[in-house]
């Protein structure tokens, strides 16, 4: 599959303060992206570039196969953002909510309903959008945000202050949109909403990109030389060296029927944050 997102040397930069530092990504068609960093890394920044909502000062952006800033209006058909800026209707119900949103796409009341249903909101779907709980309208706008079965859906931090299990649902959902074909692109700061979800993540520090790759890859190339060893008799985890001395050790208590389980120590997304930016998140 080809890109379906690629930045080029992107700089951006507001009065005297640059947020983005040339800037160069490729994200495939089909994939779960995590773009990660803290609060002020110039994630919505980059949001707002890939959808046109700001033009770089530098750099050359493409998203579909072309620049974004020159984009027709129709190609934003193709298109989904779910953002802190996204809004609902209050006074209305759910369901008017999306059909007011359909209704601009030239789409369909079973479009409506489909996307209902497929949410679990079917039984919402009469209530007054100002008599929902924060985690349902997060659910509506995002029903919103795919009504129209986009190829790219930009979400920016979609779960922030949910409650696990709507986190949980909203996460279900969106790997069963993926796998039928949208490419999802999704700012987070919370790393094992990341861990979970995304093919591949980059870590955005102060408008760089300091590391990108698969979740798996980046946890085993920052592993230390530690081992984690369950025993019995001590019915606890012991840590020990990935060295010569630890090797005898895990064999002398092998032969002693002692050893319940072995497992290297990997790094979780924070801790690799942290080791290379100094900072947490």
């Amino acid at each position: 599959m080809g890109n379906i997102i690629s930045m080029k040397k992107v700089r951006k930069d507001f009065n005297k303060s640059t947020v983005l530092k040339n800037l160069n990504l490729d994200i495939k068609e089909g994939e779960i992206f995590g773009f990660l960093g803290p609060s002020g890394a110039g994630k919505t920044t980059t949001i707002k570039i890939l959808t046109s909502q700001l033009i770089p000062t530098s750099g050359q952006v493409m998203v579909l196969g072309d620049e974004i800033y020159v984009k027709n209006l129709k190609d934003f058909k193709d298109i989904g953002i779910l953002s802190d800026n996204s809004g609902l209707y209050e006074r209305l119900t759910v369901k008017d909510n999306l059909m007011l949103f359909a209704n601009i796409n030239k789409l369909q009341e079973k479009d409506v309903d489909y996307v209902l249903e497929n949410m679990n909101m079917t039984e919402f779907k009469n209530k007054i959008v100002k008599k929902l709980s924060k985690g349902m309208k997060q659910r509506v706008m995002l029903a919103r945000a795919i009504i129209h079965k986009p190829k790219l859906l930009f979400l920016d931090e979609p779960t922030s202050s949910l409650d696990p299990g709507t986190t949980s649902e909203i996460h279900r959902f969106l790997r069963k949109l993926n796998e039928a074909g949208t490419t999802i692109f999704l700012t987070t700061h919370n790393m094992e909403e990341a861990d979970k979800l995304c093919d591949r993540v980059a870590f955005l520090n102060e408008g760089e990109i300091v590391e990108i790759g698969k979740p798996e890859e980046l946890k085993l190339k920052y592993s230390g030389d530690d081992i984690q060893v369950k025993l019995k008799s001590q019915n606890k985890s012991v840590i020990i060296k990935n060295n010569k001395e630890g090797a005898e050790q895990i064999k002398c208590w092998m032969k002693e029927e002692q050893v319940l389980s072995i497992h290297s120590m990997e790094p979780n997304l924070e801790e690799i944050f942290l080791h290379l930016t100094g900072r947490e998140i």
